[in-house]
């Protein structure tokens, strides 16, 4: 029994790991969408929705983030500004835009879901991971949930 609870709590770090939703800032700045600009970015919900993958570079094993435009639009009418990544400062090892995909639920909103890698300092590799980020769209409010792959 007390090898399957040390095994049990030695997985716990992976059951849950952090997230990051933040207003943008430097991070979300038009020079980190890879080229071309057109493989990297799509829209959603007749253009109110856009979302780009920004690549930083560095730190290389957390360079990747999802950047959200969405409403309820501001006073002067801009969109708001998400950045989703895996912790403060600290984006994703990959995240495989072209898997991206998208689902709607009038009561959660708009759920966006990419794969990607998650590097995991502490084990000194990486992970395989589904980002699900949910935009509703009335209140501006993302919520973002990991959900851990399997290698």
């Amino acid at each position: 029994m007390k090898p399957v609870l040390a095994l049990l709590f030695a997985l716990l770090p992976l059951a849950a790991p952090a997230q990051s939703i933040e207003p943008c800032d430097w991070r979300a700045g038009a020079d980190g969408i890879p080229e071309p600009w057109v493989d990297h970015t799509r829209s959603f919900a007749n253009g109110e929705v856009r979302v780009a993958l920004i690549d930083r570079i560095e730190p290389a094993a957390g360079a990747f983030y999802l950047l959200i435009l969405h409403p309820p639009r501001m006073a002067l009418g801009e969109r708001r500004c998400t950045l989703v990544g895996f912790d403060r400062g600290m984006g994703y090892a990959g995240l495989y835009f072209d898997e991206l995909t998208a689902a709607y639920d009038p009561a959660r909103g708009l759920t966006l879901s990419v794969p990607g890698r998650l590097y995991l300092p502490e084990e000194e590799f990486s992970n395989s991971l589904i980002v699900h980020a949910i935009v509703n769209q009335a209140t501006g409010e993302v919520t973002v949930r990991h959900e851990l792959g399997r290698e």
